[in-house]
């Protein structure tokens, strides 16, 4: 149906297509939204999010994206699709995908400087990724990794006591933490086991939450991390013994591990790694605390390990999708930016290997085991997805010009370059 019979019979006008992968995700959410242009602008932030701009702020994305960044910043400040909604749509599904598979939950939390304290919830307060105290907002999220891919879950803000709203009440980053995880495990995701650093294992209110859900974890302490103990008790410290560290790559390397038993042996027990063969007892590059039963105190060095991996998520956020480059104050629109960096970032996951088998049927198992580069990171998916959207970023930026001057045959080829995106197949079942 064209444009015009659409009008004259007063319907909804089609949403404008870009590429099959982002309308495909996309239009899993496209309820959502209280009309079309709205969400028109939801696959276009998808597309300029993904694109190989250094910054995706609003006016970088104007220029390639063909609209202006007055109505994308409407989008996200002022249109009213609720957050919430599109968060609930999107774990449902990887709930459903993951088809009760086990996966590890990484909790952490990062911050950004922002000067000034016209941005919501900004204060003089530890930034992790800085390594000090410094004006800027923080946020607590959750990651998932499954067979080495990650995965956003639950993203929120932690607000200061200095910046306090009327109606809001205070709440530790533990806290916001152990709600998440809570949430996460009611949600109906099988969690293997969790994975955090100091700030939540130093927090026994964070771990009461994780005894009281019955979820295993390796959480790191600080050195100088004090336990009361009872007069005639005593801490002790088993010999070290060697493991070996099994990375991504199928490297490998021998480390050691010690138990140290502070009073009397209890479920949950501390340990020690290092990689210093000579001075074993005092180089210790980690303490950990565990509640891991059986088999798994033998997979402990690398179970911590997986750790690491929510560094590499925030990094392709910050580096890759444009985490901080927005420019809002209200924390209602910076929420929904990162939102929706989720919403890419689940995208992206969900085109490589790992979890585009949890798709497959029995015929596409067969045509991925003949796929001679199959996708198996994260950032080769990313890559894959960058070139199929550049040809129409392309057409839109050259658009203008060929108003002016007519090229056939560069028409042709650009419609070539799209037909290629449009036959890409994409893994993300929207029924």
């Amino acid at each position: 149906m064209d444009v015009a019979e659409q009008v004259s019979k007063h319907l909804p006008r089609t949403p404008e297509p870009t590429i099959p992968l982002v309308d495909q995700y996309c239009s899993y959410y496209q309820d959502l939204f209280p009309d079309v242009r709205s969400y028109e602008y939801f696959k276009l932030l998808h597309l300029g999010i993904i694109s190989n701009l250094k910054r995706k702020s609003l006016p970088e994305l104007e220029k390639v994206l063909g609209v202006s960044s007055q109505s994308l910043h409407h989008f996200l400040t002022s249109s009213p699709w609720l957050l919430s909604e599109l968060d609930q749509r999107r774990l449902n599904k990887l709930v459903e995908i993951l088809q009760g598979k086990k996966i590890i939950l990484i909790v952490d939390e990062t911050g950004d400087r922002k000067k000034g304290n016209k941005t919501d919830y900004t204060a003089r307060q530890y930034l992790g990724n800085v390594g000090k105290i410094d004006q800027g907002i923080v946020s607590v999220n959750v990651y998932g990794v499954y067979q080495n891919i990650t995965f956003p879950l639950m993203t929120k803000i932690y607000k200061p006591k200095s910046r306090l709203k009327v109606g809001d009440k205070y709440k530790t980053k533990t806290a916001i933490a152990g709600e998440m995880v809570r949430e996460l495990k009611e949600l109906g995701l099988e969690i293997e086991i969790v994975l955090a650093d100091s700030l939540y294992g130093e927090s026994s209110s964070f771990l009461e939450v994780l005894e009281e859900l019955k979820l295993e974890y390796v959480v790191s302490i600080r050195k100088n991390h004090g336990v009361w103990m009872g007069a005639n008790e005593r801490v002790r410290a088993n010999k070290w013994c060697k493991f070996t560290r099994t990375f991504r790559d199928g490297k490998r390397e021998t480390r050691y591990i010690r138990e140290i038993i502070y009073g009397k042996k209890r479920r949950i027990t501390y340990w020690e790694m290092t990689t210093d063969t000579e001075n074993l007892p005092k180089n210790s590059t980690s303490f950990v605390m565990t509640n891991c039963q059986g088999n798994l105190k033998k997979r402990l060095g690398d179970l911590y390990g997986q750790r690491t991996w929510v560094e590499y998520g925030f990094r392709q956020c910050k580096q890759e999708l444009g985490w901080k480059d927005y420019r809002l104050t209200k924390i209602e629109s910076i929420e929904k930016w990162w939102g929706l960096i989720n919403s890419v970032y689940t995208m992206v996951s969900l085109q490589t290997k790992p979890l585009r088998e949890l798709l497959f049927s029995e015929e596409e198992k067969k045509e991925e085991i003949e796929e001679k580069e199959p996708i198996n990171s994260w950032k080769t998916s990313l890559k894959k997805i960058m070139m199929m959207i550049e040809p129409l970023i392309l057409f839109w930026l050259i658009t203008p010009w060929l108003k002016m001057v007519n090229s056939s045959g560069l028409l042709e080829g650009l419609n070539n370059l799209l037909s290629i995106t449009h036959d890409s197949k994409l893994y993300f079942p929207t029924g």
